[in-house]
């Protein structure tokens, strides 16, 4: 069991909890919540044709993206709920229940009987599906994150971090991989009736291996150091959520504009990308997931590598530099995929994408992990990453599809990134220094 040396510092070499198995632990439900919204995006466009019926194919994705994006207006409650329950009862229980939740929604969508079958109630499944998820991702990320680095030796933080967001291109990998097989595999009208249910039920195989990790690891050292220091029994006056607000306001703003371009570049570069390239720049369906599965692979990498670098130049110089990367760069790569109309340069651009996100996202938790002491961590990551999420991220993929359809620009994903580059680079200057020690901020 991890526990406090002799002269009060964390001993991280002690117990089950560290590790490999601390990170496929914190990272496997992660990697769930990601899996089930990238493949409900690549298959959104069957998911609106079985569960939302009209005669305007554009208003029907566009009420899929809607159902989407209403799993995260319950986000910042699913924060609120699971990250005060991961402060107050510890990072594991809060892991436990939270792949619980996210199984549960996910199996809602997977065998929802659709609207031809019992009318409106289809659609209304589709959403307690999504509510279900979006709650469980609420509070997911916090606990996630804060377990990772509170596991981490002081040195390797960001390394362990960037998994967190590694696991989400693994998953995005898996249903790209998933979502190529089955467009291959079966007919348009085979997947249009029962096809598109395979990837969810792919997904729920998940879930149980997670939940097995996840209750057989131990504590994080750094919450139990809270718990012996006996901080947690003085505190239970004040909730976790009311001591972030009241006495951390400032940390909250900088931690949610960093997560601002977070949340944009993934929802717009990996989540958006695959039904944008085919419903606007008007590639096939296999085209798009071959861009997607390819990218990825070289995101998971992208990320560890830009973890480890953080740790060794600071986490201030890796974002500023991926900030500006996507600052510049997304417009000039959207404009020559448009130009070109090939497979070849849209897995080049969407490899490029992936790289440049992931030298961001890799960094991120890490950094916000550092804003926050030890008491309030799991609270403050969770609002701060929740927020941006339900307002930029969330409703990302329905703005940017009716952006494109009535304005007819077909940049408005380079703009909306451009957007988060700039906010986020503002906030990048007032982050901690990463060498401070996260023992000495609780």
């Amino acid at each position: 069991m991890d526990r406090l040396a002799s002269n009060g510092e964390v001993d991280y070499k002690a117990g089950k909890g560290s590790g490999g198995r601390a990170v496929a632990a914190a990272s496997i439900g992660n990697a769930l919540e990601w899996y089930d919204f990238s493949v409900y995006a690549f298959f959104a466009v069957y998911i609106s044709e079985n569960f939302f019926v009209n005669s305007d194919s554009t208003v029907q994705l566009l009420n899929a993206f809607l159902v989407f994006a209403l799993g995260f207006v319950v986000r910042p409650l699913g924060a609120l709920v699971m990250g005060v329950y991961g402060d107050k009862a510890g990072r594991k229980a809060a892991l436990t229940l939270t792949i619980l939740t996210m199984a549960a929604g996910t199996l809602i969508i997977a065998v929802a009987p659709t609207y031809s079958a019992i009318g409106v109630a289809a659609p209304l499944l589709i959403v307690l599906g999504r509510i279900l998820q979006g709650f469980s991702a609420g509070g997911e990320f916090g606990s996630a994150a804060a377990f990772l680095v509170e596991h981490a030796p002081e040195n390797k933080k960001g390394r362990y971090a960037s998994w967190l967001q590694a696991s989400m291109a693994i998953s995005n990998i898996l249903g790209a991989l998933v979502g190529t097989l089955v467009t291959l595999l079966l007919t348009r009208e085979q997947v249009g009736d029962w096809g598109w249910r395979i990837p969810f039920i792919f997904g729920l195989l998940i879930a149980p291996v997670g939940l097995y990790l996840r209750k057989t690891l131990d504590e994080t050292p750094h919450f139990q150091q809270e718990v012996e220091r006996g901080r947690q029994e003085a505190e239970q006056k004040k909730t976790p959520l009311l001591q972030v607000i009241r006495e951390h306001p400032r940390e909250l703003l900088i931690g949610t504009s960093l997560s601002i371009l977070w949340v944009v570049c993934v929802y717009s570069l990996i989540i958006f990308m695959p039904t944008y390239v085919q419903k606007t720049l008007h590639f096939d369906s296999s085209q798009a997931f071959l861009a997607s599965l390819i990218g990825n692979i070289f995101m998971v990498v992208g990320c560890v590598f830009s973890g480890t670098l953080s740790d060794i130049f600071g986490r201030r110089r890796v974002l500023a530099l991926s900030a500006l990367f996507m600052l510049v760069g997304v417009y000039p790569l959207l404009g020559w995929v448009e130009a070109s109309h090939s497979t070849v340069t849209l897995v080049v651009v969407q490899t490029v994408f992936c790289l440049m996100v992931a030298m961001f996202v890799g960094v991120a938790p890490s950094a916000l992990s550092e804003i926050f002491p030890t008491r309030v961590r799991s609270t403050g990551m969770s609002l701060s990453y929740n927020i941006a999420v339900t307002i930029f991220g969330g409703f990302a993929p329905a703005i940017l599809t009716w952006l494109t359809q009535n304005t007819g620009n077909t940049f408005a994903p380079a703009w909306y990134v451009m957007a988060g580059a700039v906010i986020t680079l503002v906030a990048v200057i007032f982050l901690p220094h990463h060498r401070r020690s996260l023992a000495t901020t609780a």
